[in-house]
């Protein structure tokens, strides 16, 4: 399986236009864009295909670069990143991968970004009955020095229905459920960044296992599936 390294100048790009933000300068450069995302387009499905090797994935969406700035006060044109996001297919595979290409910024996250209402209100069921394999997850030694620590948006106090005195709540008060890994612009530019992606995405399985488990059973174990 062809391996593809990133080109600096994908960094360099993204640079100059952080400091040149606007539909003038864009509009001069956008030979130069189209090459630049090809490339990036290139190598977000190179590591799709390493990706399929362990897992099955649905699709891969790679983000535009226009801003929508409708309802924001930011009104610069254009992202100075690319990103792209991995879905996993069908309905008993849960959860996402994503990657973000910027010049100092870069990251992988994995997990579940915005669980709906019933989603979340199940996995929330599951940590008060028992948190115990959900803990035995996301601390173990292999996971945790790749991955860290459980991050995402979460309530300063427990929500509707469940006791704030809960040993689990510092669990169940959590309203995202992510893991995040951060790149150097060295580590990225290396021949090896899309191998080593890969290699996280691919240690992520235990937390999806278990997740995709609860979110597709009930409390008693039973199938949610027809």
């Amino acid at each position: 399986m062809e391996r593809i390294i990133l080109n600096k100048e994908v960094f360099t790009f993204l640079s100059d236009l952080e400091k040149n933000n606007n539909r003038d300068w864009f509009t001069e450069q956008k030979p130069r864009f189209k090459n630049i995302e090809s490339q990036v387009k290139e190598f977000y499905h190179g590591l799709m295909e390493q990706m399929k090797v362990h897992d099955e994935l649905d699709k891969l969406k790679v983000f535009r670069i226009y801003r929508d700035v409708r309802f924001s006060k930011d009104k610069t044109p254009y992202k100075s990143h690319f990103a792209g996001s991995f879905s996993r297919a069908g309905a008993r595979l849960r959860g996402g991968y994503y990657l973000r290409l910027k010049p100092g910024e870069t990251f992988i996250a994995a997990g579940f970004w915005e669980p709906n209402k019933d989603d979340l209100f199940r996995i929330r069921k599951e940590l008060e009955t028992d948190a115990t394999a959900f803990r035995k997850v996301i601390n173990s030694a292999v996971f945790k020095k790749t991955w860290g620590a459980l991050v995402g948006e979460e309530l300063k106090t427990a929500p509707k229905g469940f006791d704030k005195e809960d040993p689990n709540i510092d669990l169940i008060r959590k309203k995202q459920f992510i893991f995040v890994r951060n790149f150097t612009d060295k580590e990225v530019l290396s021949p090896n960044f899309m191998d080593e992606v890969n290699d996280s995405f691919k240690r992520i399985r235990p937390y999806f296992d278990l997740m995709s488990e609860i979110l597709t059973t009930n409390l008693n174990g039973e199938s949610l599936l027809n």
